[in-house]
């Protein structure tokens, strides 16, 4: 064997098992984060306060597929942002459903659990209609 086979097994046999207990630590690193969002979720009561959205934004991720067909998906991402009473504002990830049938200014019942969207119903609006100088109720 020549000096660049004795190279080549010492680095895979010290620099691999690092490189391989550095992604295992990254992984079990971000499912503890995972996990304890998810317990202290389930510490905070369930709320339903009065509240305003304020700001709607989507994210939109395009992913690249290296495959013969060279082809991307995307995906998107729905958030809305809620003021409450007390000035705070919260932001949550929705589904695409509900982001299409909220608009910034709705006022309503937002139901949530520390970091946890559970809904938000709206408030019924008195829509008013001028017609020939008189306000009318619908």
């Amino acid at each position: 064997m020549g000096s660049g086979s004795v190279w080549m097994f010492d680095f895979f046999g010290s620099v691999m098992p690092v490189f391989f207990i550095v992604v295992i630590g990254i992984i079990l690193l971000s499912a503890g984060k995972g996990f304890l969002q998810w317990s202290r979720n389930n510490r905070q009561p369930l709320l339903a306060v009065d509240s305003k959205i304020v700001s709607k934004r989507t994210e939109i991720k395009q992913i690249q597929q290296t495959d013969d067909s060279m082809s991307s998906r995307t995906r998107t991402t729905y958030y809305l942002t809620f003021e409450v009473e007390s000035g705070d504002r919260m932001e949550f990830v929705v589904n695409g459903e509900e982001f299409g049938i909220c608009a910034e200014g709705d006022e309503g019942i937002l139901r949530f659990q520390g970091t946890r969207y559970y809904g938000f119903a709206r408030h019924p609006r008195a829509h008013l209609r001028v017609v020939q100088g008189y306000n009318h109720s619908e």
